[in-house]
């Protein structure tokens, strides 16, 4: 049974993170920071798939002079990614960045991470500690392995975290990813049980889209489904687009999110006597358009598509040359092969009350 792990809730921006709060979907843009144009609107693309939260990174000044101009452009919380200088840190509080990612041990000395803990806190600006398995410290990668990898991980992360509440800072998540994915599963599931601040789910690096969508669904589906995860990422090789509708099709498979339209359909088999794989992609790019959530099936024979669709809002059930539309798994029409799909359109938009 699903029983979600309670976190401490935070807030980025108007987003509230952990408590009570559904998972929150984020993604990173891919544009060089400073080009100001280019960011921006990789951000309003970002907003207009959904995503609640946007990462960008910051690797030098010029970066974090953009930053301003950006975030006066932007309606989503902004999120610096940060690593080695603290005075990027610093920049980017002071242009009004909604979060911070950085790795405090990579900071430098304890009066650097005072400072950016100080500002984030005086701000009210949550920090994410990002632990990645391919850069650790020098003394926890020493002989890494499969075996301790997540007890690695958890150690950094623990450390990093006492760091920052010795500096009287709480308002904390906390992420641990790698490639490997028993392994991320098994430092989030560690991890867990230690601290009580909100976690950022992830499996880094997972690869281009078809390949890293698996990867990501099998590690972060998996995590969910144990009620750990307060937000989450599908880092591809890949548009940003590309990770959020991943990202929320994960979150609405496990039916933690509700978002746009889930369109079920049969593999295919001898008995379709229709091009149902052609049906299938033609109803898709008219969903992909659509923001209203509802359940659409389209099946390739009347033997079982009538009753694998019955949960569906609305279905088509496909035979030689007719078709039945069933709404809530009743039939409503039965239509000739010309018209499936504009009539199963109709239907939905029936259903959606955009008719």
């Amino acid at each position: 049974m699903y029983i979600r792990r309670k976190s401490k809730p935070i807030k980025i921006g108007d987003v509230v993170i952990g408590g009570d709060a559904p998972v929150v979907v984020q993604s990173m843009t891919k544009t060089p920071t400073q080009d100001i144009a280019a960011t921006v609107r990789q951000i309003k693309d970002l907003e207009n798939c959904g995503c609640e939260i946007v990462r960008l990174a910051v690797p030098d000044m010029e970066a974090v002079e953009a930053l301003p101009a950006i975030l006066k452009q932007a309606k989503v919380p902004l999120i610096a990614d940060i690593h080695f200088d603290y005075r990027l840190a610093l920049g980017a509080l002071h242009a009004g960045v909604h979060g911070l990612r950085l790795n405090p041990g990579n900071i430098g000395e304890p009066d650097k991470v005072g400072a950016v803990a100080k500002e984030a806190r005086d701000r009210e600006v949550p920090i994410r500690i990002g632990v990645n398995a391919g850069s650790l410290p020098r003394w926890a990668a020493e002989g890494l392995n499969e075996e301790n990898l997540a007890s690695r991980m958890v150690e950094v992360a623990v450390k990093q975290v006492q760091l920052l509440e010795d500096l009287d800072f709480d308002l904390i998540k906390v992420s641990l990813k790698a490639f490997d994915v028993p392994g991320t599963v098994e430092a989030y599931k560690l991890i867990a049980e230690k601290i009580p601040y909100p976690l950022h789910l992830g499996i880094t690096e997972s690869g281009p889209f078809r390949s890293g969508v698996i990867r990501s669904s099998v590690g972060l589906g998996t995590l969910l489904y144990m009620g750990i995860g307060d937000t989450i990422r599908v880092s591809l090789t890949a548009s940003p687009e590309d990770e959020v509708f991943a990202a929320f099709e994960i979150l609405k498979s496990l039916n933690l999110r509700e978002k746009g339209p889930t369109l079920v359909s049969c593999p295919s088999c001898g008995r379709v006597e229709v091009d149902i794989m052609g049906l299938v992609q033609a109803v898709e790019a008219k969903l992909a358009v659509m923001s209203t959530p509802v359940k659409v099936a389209v099946m390739g024979c009347i033997v079982n598509g009538p009753g694998e669709a019955r949960d569906a809002d609305v279905g088509l059930a496909c035979g030689k040359g007719r078709g039945v539309v069933f709404r809530k798994g009743e039939p409503v029409r039965t239509v000739d092969e010309k018209d499936f799909l504009p009539a199963l359109m109709e239907e939905i938009d029936k259903f959606t009350g955009k008719t």
